[in-house]
């Protein structure tokens, strides 16, 4: 699916940062304001490290003022989460220890009953004001361990969909058309990254800015995935290439049409 690029060529993060001042800089990329600031380091040095169900309980009660949630959020000890109010969780949602949620605007949007697990990071940092960046999971997902999701470009991940442990999706790449220039003064483009419903991405698969997987596809374990995967398709390799189609499922029969009265009723 071809999508229209956005293009940012504002100053890379070091620019930035020596622009704005290092203190700035550094607040702005943790929090919405330093109030907020404040209040949510304060919550995670109290109740970040606590473990087992005490810490859970306790980060489900008190991360309601930082977050927004449909209702308690399952949280394991020492997972990060940079720009709270940014992040948005359905109900049920597991996030185990380690994980790491950076939600620069427009956030990230995680749907019931998702899980994230160990050491996975979903990251949106949009200094350079992409409009539409962000991460939004479906329902009923699973990511499995040290995942990377960068969603610069915009990330789309649709229900029941499955992750393996490493998988990447990089929706950003960098603008290299100068060689009289370093890679990271020439700008950012991006185009997004979309995973349909039901969808499996083996362990290890990279899929690069401006894809689309097809619903219930499938991508082999260690795949470079450079252009789009139709729909029930089998891909592997580097870059990856499809080698079959999986067999789409029959759409619902029809019910039948009601039966008449029997014996017919000559009044009512």
């Amino acid at each position: 699916m071809e999508r229209k690029p956005v293009i940012s060529r504002e100053a890379d993060a070091a620019a930035v940062a020596a622009r704005e001042g290092p203190l700035r800089y550094y607040l702005r990329g943790q929090s919405t304001s330093l109030a907020r600031y404040v209040l949510e380091q304060t919550l995670f040095a109290l109740l970040g490290g606590i473990p087992g169900l005490v810490g859970i309980g306790l980060r489900a009660l008190a991360y309601q003022v930082i977050l927004s949630s449909s209702d308690w959020p399952v949280i394991e000890d020492h997972v990060r989460l940079a720009q709270p109010a940014n992040i948005h969780l359905g109900r049920q949602v597991y996030l185990d220890h380690g994980v790491y949620l950076h939600a620069c605007p427009q956030g990230i949007f995680i749907g019931d009953r998702t899980f994230v697990m160990h050491g996975s990071e979903l990251h949106v940092y949009n200094f350079r004001g992409l409009s539409h960046s962000g991460i939004w999971v479906g329902e009923n997902g699973f990511i499995g361990e040290f995942c990377l999701i960068r969603g610069q470009g915009g990330v789309h991940i649709g229900r029941s969909v499955l992750l393996a442990p490493r998988v990447q999706l990089l929706a950003v790449e960098h603008i290299f058309r100068d060689p009289s220039r370093p890679v990271m003064e020439q700008g950012i483009i991006a185009r997004g990254i979309q995973i349909g419903d039901g969808a499996w991405i083996g362990a290890g698969a990279i899929v690069l800015d401006g894809v689309t997987v097809g619903e219930g596809a499938v991508v082999g374990a260690g795949a470079v995935v450079t252009r789009d995967i139709p729909p029930f398709a089998v891909a592997v390799g580097v870059p990856a290439r499809v080698i079959r189609q999986r067999e789409v499922p029959p759409a619902p029969p029809e019910p039948p049409p009601p039966m008449p009265e029997y014996p017919p009723r000559l009044w009512r």
